[in-house]
């Protein structure tokens, strides 16, 4: 539904995504980033004040929804580095190989259909020596969660345009050419479980 999507699903995006205990962490990795920048999933654009203006040369901010963009554009005036949208799905990046020093994700490859195929692509446009930064959610450790979050998958498929709480992301990272060098996790919130164990840290290309 083309109006849920653009006019409704950005707004909820935007009032249930940046928590007290996802926004700590997106203070701590996000200012890893360096030199210029690829963001997966832009969304309304909440990681753009936490990017080091000392170290980011540009960010292109990737970003399909046209409702995400109009909530983002507000972030990107504020922002203290430079920031272009390109608003193209996460597995087609119109940037050449090798042109990016830092990819970021948060809580966008729960979404992308072609996940593995987009996570190639981000190592693709990387330059040697370049890193990866994600922040997503997915698969519990603990199976009497995962039962729960086999059961409820569709709702948050529904509501949230797509998005799996059932992926299994670090090896879906390295499925996609990456090795991790670095990886924290923990549940996010207390309620509900199923759809709040995390990850994040960094990865490089294999």
């Amino acid at each position: 539904m083309p109006f849920y999507r653009d006019h409704i699903y950005p707004h909820l995006v935007n009032a249930l995504g940046d928590p007290e205990p996802i926004r700590e962490i997106r203070q701590r990795i996000i200012p890893l980033a360096q030199g210029k920048v690829l963001e997966i999933g832009a969304g309304p654009g909440v990681n753009f004040v936490h990017y080091d203006p000392v170290k980011v040369e540009k960010v292109y901010a990737l970003e399909p929804n046209p409702g995400m963009i109009r909530l983002a554009e507000p972030q990107r005036r504020i922002s203290r580095v430079s920031v272009e949208f390109l608003n193209l799905p996460g597995e087609r990046i119109p940037l050449q190989d090798g042109s990016i020093d830092t990819v970021v994700s948060t809580f966008t490859l729960c979404t992308i259909p072609g996940v593995v195929a987009a996570i190639r692509g981000m190592g693709r446009v990387l330059r040697p020596g370049g890193r990866f930064i994600f922040f997503e959610h997915g698969l519990s450790p603990d199976p009497k969660v995962q039962r729960w979050q086999k059961l409820s998958e569709p709702i948050p498929f529904r509501v949230f345009q797509g998005c799996h709480v059932t992926r299994d992301m670090p090896s879906l990272i390295a499925q996609g050419g990456f090795t991790i060098e670095q990886i924290e996790s923990a549940y996010l919130a207390k309620f509900p479980r199923a759809w709040s164990y995390c990850w994040w840290g960094t990865a490089i290309p294999q």
